[in-house]
């Protein structure tokens, strides 16, 4: 005679019991649609400031090109346009390669219009760029 219930509990088994790893996938999940929504609104943007002192500076090498929220570029304070500026930073560029220019843009100021100023700078050859920021208060 054959035993069945012998040969019956010698078996492996063939199938993953999944129930264990989607509920961690389902809690996961859960946690993650809390957190997200939380950690996108926490970033708050303010423009840069810095605690460190600056090196002192040649003015003769430095210009200052300003840019306020209504577009208005100036030019060592002097309006210009965009394509009058990057003519005369070419001629500047020509006198003294080692020319540096500090950008001093307005806190509500488009990020795409700052970019296109460094694109015009980049354009010139004028490597040496700076951004103006505000002092951290102590």
């Amino acid at each position: 005679m054959r035993r069945y219930s012998q040969r019956q509990s010698l078996s492996t088994l063939s199938e993953i019991n999944v129930t264990p790893l989607l509920d961690l996938a389902f809690v996961l999940l859960i946690i993650f649609m809390i957190t997200t929504p939380l950690l996108e609104n926490s970033m708050n943007l303010v423009i840069p400031s810095s605690g460190a002192k600056n090196p002192p500076i040649n003015r003769s090498r430095v210009q200052t090109v300003s840019i306020d929220r209504t577009d208005t570029i100036r030019f060592n304070n002097q309006i210009v346009d965009l394509e009058t500026l990057t003519a005369q930073l070419g001629e500047l560029k020509e006198k003294n390669p080692d020319v540096a220019i500090v950008i001093r843009p307005d806190r509500e100021l488009p990020v795409q219009k700052l970019i296109a100023m460094m694109d015009a700078l980049q354009w010139v050859g004028i490597t040496k760029v700076g951004i103006a920021t505000k002092a951290e208060p102590k």
